[in-house]
């Protein structure tokens, strides 16, 4: 009995790890965009363009892709909901203040998978000491949707000719993000 137990608890284990092999790195949105893409005419990096959002910020300025266009982007696409966003903001924050040769801008979507009021959702982060973090509100989650967003939190990494290059879905550590860049153009 003890034999066959042990035999199905590493059944198991093995079933997940092969699940998590599989879910983590096969069905990643950015291998299989680097699979599939082409290179748009005119750029550097491989893929196609990224949707051109223009939102407001916190302090209702507009920010639009199409002025950022030059320059690499980093977007975090995440959720007041979310305990691994929560978890990563000390971090984000800090990679906000610093100039790393490309700009970091977030976006949440009030009213959207679960997401408060724009509203609720600036008097919320005010109180978070997150000065750095520049917060893009997607109301309905307009731009969420176009960029493919399955889950919170969602990394984008956009290139100075505006090519969508990677979509990595979960927690970037700012190292991996830096790392990533350096593929990117």
């Amino acid at each position: 009995m003890r034999r066959m137990k042990s035999k199905w608890i590493w059944g198991v284990a093995t079933a997940a790890l092969l699940a998590l092999i599989w879910f983590g790195f096969a069905g990643r949105p950015e291998a299989q965009m680097r699979a599939n893409a082409g290179t748009a005419a005119g750029t550097n990096n491989p893929g196609q363009p990224a949707p051109a959002f223009e939102l407001k910020d916190l302090k209702g300025n507009t920010v639009s892709l199409a002025e950022l266009k030059g320059q690499k982007v980093y977007v975090k696409f995440w959720a007041s909901w979310c305990p691994i966003c929560l978890a990563g903001l000390d971090e984000l924050n800090q990679l906000s203040g610093q100039d790393n040769g490309y700009k970091v801008l977030t976006i949440v979507s009030p009213g959207y998978n679960g997401e408060q009021s724009a509203a609720d959702f600036a008097a919320w982060f005010s109180k978070r000491g997150y000065d750095n973090i520049e917060v893009l509100l997607d109301d309905g989650g307009t731009w969420a949707k176009k960029f493919g967003v399955r889950g919170y939190p969602t990394s984008v990494y956009i290139g100075s000719d505006g090519i969508l290059a990677q979509t990595v879905p979960g927690h970037n550590a700012n190292e991996a993000i830096t790392a990533n860049f350096q593929s990117i153009h």
